[in-house]
């Protein structure tokens, strides 16, 4: 069920993300942030109430109502700017493969923090990783005679890599902050905690908006990006809605590299909608794939690869190593 539920978010998340960039070619991403951020209480106290979810509110300590709030700040405020940002800059199938680096920040956080080790196949994650952003760096040259002259969109390089990266590193806290929070509890209780980080984090861009002075801005709104921005929001609320169902089911190690897959989705659904704001080449797609196999084995124990491989003997210390 985990595993299923992980599946359905990894597909509803990169569609969030195919609709988002349609967005924000005619709105901001303020205008993006003021939809579908809050679009996802209502999204969350309805599934609350179809599952009767509501009472576990009671049950949850003040510890609880912290991380689960910080989660949904961290995810949905600062995590989601980012994004959008990103894939406003340069598109969503580029954004994609550095915002893989999420999962570094997760490993740094577990090993800091909850004491997890590093261990061969978490070294070679975070090599593939590192290497698939590098793979989609292209010289002008070889871009114009790939054709990335005929896109409608000129990429910002620099402004996306830096805004993937700040999201990777709101995506890769936000997973623990819920897993903390869900200690011990039905999954019942992750849709009430659902409901909390998505009040908390619409309460903080409700703030937000007045106190930068952006209400006209935001107001302006053109009916084309509403239409998107309100699709997003329905199909990114939904996604959080099966994550924090599924880490409820299954643990970390399960849900995030099934979500990895949301790469492969995304190349799907920018394909069929997006073709004239992505860029599409092999190198992409190449850097891509390495970065979905380098999160695969970040998730990957020992264990399990004796499970799948048939390790030679000599191999045995090599796989037997961890550190600290």
């Amino acid at each position: 069920m985990g595993g299923l539920l992980a599946l359905c978010a990894a597909a509803t998340f990169a569609i969030n993300n195919t609709l988002a960039r349609r967005g924000v070619l005619s709105g901001s991403v303020l205008q993006a942030m003021a939809i579908t951020v809050p679009f996802g209480v209502p999204l969350m106290l309805i599934a609350a109430l179809i599952f009767g979810a509501l009472p576990a509110l009671d049950g949850f300590s003040l510890n609880t109502y912290v991380a689960f709030s910080a989660a949904g700040i961290a995810h949905f405020v600062f995590g989601r700017y980012c994004n959008y940002r990103a894939v406003k800059a340069i598109g969503a199938n580029l954004s994609g493969p550095l915002m893989e680096t999420s999962v570094l920040f997760a490993l740094v956080l577990a090993v800091t923090l909850l004491g997890e080790k590093l261990t061969i196949m978490k070294v070679l994650g975070i090599a593939l990783i590192l290497a698939g952003p590098l793979l989609t760096v292209e010289k002008k040259g070889k871009a114009k005679a790939a054709g990335e002259t005929k896109l409608a969109f000129t990429p910002n390089y620099i402004e996306g890599y830096i805004f993937s990266l700040l999201a990777a590193s709101a995506y890769g806290t936000s997973p623990i902050l819920v897993r903390m929070a869900l200690e011990n509890v039905s999954w019942h209780a992750s849709i009430a905690g659902g409901l909390v980080s998505y009040v908390a984090a619409s309460v903080v861009v409700i703030i937000a908006i007045p106190l930068l002075g952006k209400v006209k801005h935001v107001t302006e709104i053109s009916g084309e990006a509403t239409k998107w921005f309100c699709w997003a929001g329905f199909f990114v609320g939904f996604s959080q809605l099966l994550r924090y169902i599924a880490l409820s089911f299954a643990p970390v190690s399960v849900v995030s590299p099934i979500q990895r897959l949301s790469l492969v989705f995304r190349l799907v659904f920018s394909y069929m909608l997006n073709r004239e704001y992505e860029i599409f080449n092999s190198r992409m797609v190449t850097g891509t794939l390495v970065s979905l196999l380098g999160a695969v084995c970040l998730s990957m124990s020992i264990d399990q690869v004796h499970d799948f491989l048939d390790l030679p003997v000599w191999m045995a210390p090599l796989f037997s190593w961890s550190w600290p």
